[in-house]
This record gives C-alpha cells, structure tokens and sequence, in this order.
C-alpha cells in the first residue's frame, strides 16, 4: 500500500477565542477522510493528523491531539491491530475516539474496543458523523461546534432523557418488582434496611425467592407480535428501542444463548448506529453490561446485567398475575 499519512506537530493553535481543538482523522477511503476533516475545520477545529489507518504507529501516540475519527469498513487484521492501539491510547491520553464501520465488520471492531469510551457508528451518513461529533465537543472544554439542527438536538435529548428515566425506575426497584403503575420500567428498591418479611413478633421470615425469567417462547411471541405492527403502521410510531433491546436480551438469557452487538442492533428495529448508541446509554446507565468471549478475546457480547434481568422476569410475573385476575 502505498503511503497516504500526513503529520504536523500538534502545538497550540489560538483564534480570537482562544485555543483550538486538534482533532486526527484515520480513515484509507480518501473521500470520507477529507469530508470529516471539511466538517471538523467548519465546527472550529485544526486538523492534525490524517492518514491511512493501518499506518497509525505508536511513533505517532503522543501527537493525536483532543479527538480521533477513524472509518474502517473492512476488518483486517492490520486494521484492527491499529484499531486496538489507537482505542488504548485515546484510554490512556484521555483523548476522544469515533468510530465508523459497516454491520458486516461490526462485531470485530466492536470487540476491538474495549478500553476507552467510543463513540461507535454503523454506516454513517454525513449528518450522523457530524452529529456524532457535536455530541462529543458539547462535553469538551472549548467546545467550537458552529451548527446543530433543533430536530439533532431534540434526538440527543430524547434518546438522554428516556435512558435516564429507564435507569432510575430500575434504581427504584422493590421486593415486589413491578410497582402499581404497571409500567415495564417502573421498578422500585427495597426500603432501607429491608430484611424480608416479619412475623407478628419481628421475628423475619424467609423471603420470597426471586422469580424465575419467562419463558424465552413466550418473549419470541411478544417481540414477533411487536414486528407485525410494521406491517400496518409506519415503524417510527411505535419506535420503542430500548424495550425490544431488553425483550430480545431477556429471551436470549432465557434461552442460555450469547448475543453479539451487530444481531441486537437488529433487534432493535431501528438504524444501527441509533441502536448503538441505545445499547451504549443503556450500558452507562446498568442495565446492559458488555461480556468478553472467554475464548476469542478479539470477540465481545452484550447481555442484561443482574439487576435488570431480575427486574424483566418480576415484569412478567406482573404480567401472569394480572392476566390470571383478569380471567
């Protein structure tokens, strides 16, 4: 391959406002590297490093600047092992990374990255990037971005609001499971210093053991009910990503099987890179965690976390019950 990198040291830049952000752009299709690099320059920040990805060495680990944007659509082997460099330097340099690739590469470059807390993107359009970047430089000091739509900004909103929302009923879990309203998030936690139940002397009982998950057919079922609606209705009127994430999950537990980052991206019925960054918020807030392959280091999956498996299983004992008084 022949060499396409270009470097400049990465010392201070000021405008009238002061100093700029230093951004690097990895990507081998030259096209996409100068577009990302066009809407970097018009978002206010300089260019440092731009250049093939497998080209990146450590000789260049000290100069990357506050951001890295990487495309890689195609998982070889030297793309990856410079994937993995880079996303353990910007862990270590506390430099933010981006990443775009296609469904295909997905679950190999997601395995990659393990380390620092990326921003990961499936096929992106341009606006995708762009909004992906102005995510980032809203939580970074000197923040330049110039242009962000309302409908960009009501997205990001939406998408912070409802995780936090899913994430604080869940805290709110208790011995019971489901509270009142009958809501799938709405969970409750045990009070302060909840032993079990107390006899008429204090003296505490045993508790009720937790219940077991549903069965996993009985999920497929659901979610299959739920996919049918698109046949009827435009998807977006039921969009709901993070329920079908913890109904595919729930079933996937039930069922002893793995599930890979690029199948719950699916599951989700919605673009990937919008399932992702659900999966990601979802991560942040405790209901999913990531699994590392025992055997393929290079592998990883994602599965519900304790507390919210336990929360889905008491779910649908609400459910059960409910149905039982109903008939």
């Amino acid at each position: 391959m022949q060499a396409d990198f270009s470097y400049s040291d990465v010392n201070p830049v000021e405008d009238e406002r002061g100093p700029l952000l230093t951004m690097s752009v990895f990507a081998d299709r030259t096209h996409i590297r100068e577009a990302i690099a066009d809407d970097a320059m018009a978002a206010g920040l300089r260019i440092g490093q731009s250049g093939d990805i497998d080209l990146f060495t450590d000789r260049y680990a000290d100069v990357l600047g506050d951001i890295i944007i990487v495309d890689c659509p195609v998982a070889s082997g030297r793309t990856l092992a410079a994937l993995t460099r880079l996303d353990m330097r910007a862990e270590q340099s506390s430099v933010q990374l981006i990443v775009s690739t296609s469904l295909d590469a997905l679950d190999a470059v997601f395995g990659c990255l393990d380390q620092s807390r990326v921003r990961l993107l499936v096929e992106p359009t341009r606006g995708q990037r762009v909004l992906a970047l102005a995510e980032l430089l809203t939580m970074l000091p000197g923040m330049r971005l110039r242009e962000l739509s309302d409908d960009d900004r009501m997205s990001m909103l939406r998408l912070t609001e409802q995780v936090a929302q899913i994430a604080e009923r869940l805290e709110r879990m208790d011995a019971r499971g489901v509270d009142a309203g009958g809501s799938a998030f709405r969970f409750e936690t045990p009070k302060p210093g909840y032993n079990g139940e107390r006899d008429a002397d204090g003296r505490t009982l045993i508790r009720n053991p937790k219940p077991p998950l549903p069965d996993p057919r009985l999920v497929r079922r659901i979610i299959q009910q739920r996919q049918t609606r698109a046949k009827f209705f435009d998807g977006e009127l039921f969009a709901d990503p993070a329920w079908d994430i913890l109904l595919d999950l729930t079933a996937a537990r039930a069922e002893h099987l793995r599930v890979s980052v690029s199948s719950l991206c699916i599951a989700a019925g919605v673009p990937p890179t919008t399932a992702l960054r659900w999966i990601t918020q979802m991560v942040e807030a405790g209901l999913l965690v990531r699994v590392e392959d025992e055997t393929d280091r290079r592998r990883a999956f994602i599965a519900l976390s304790d507390k919210a498996s336990d929360a889905m299983a008491r779910y649908f004992v609400e459910l059960q019950n409910n149905s039982a008084e109903i008939g």
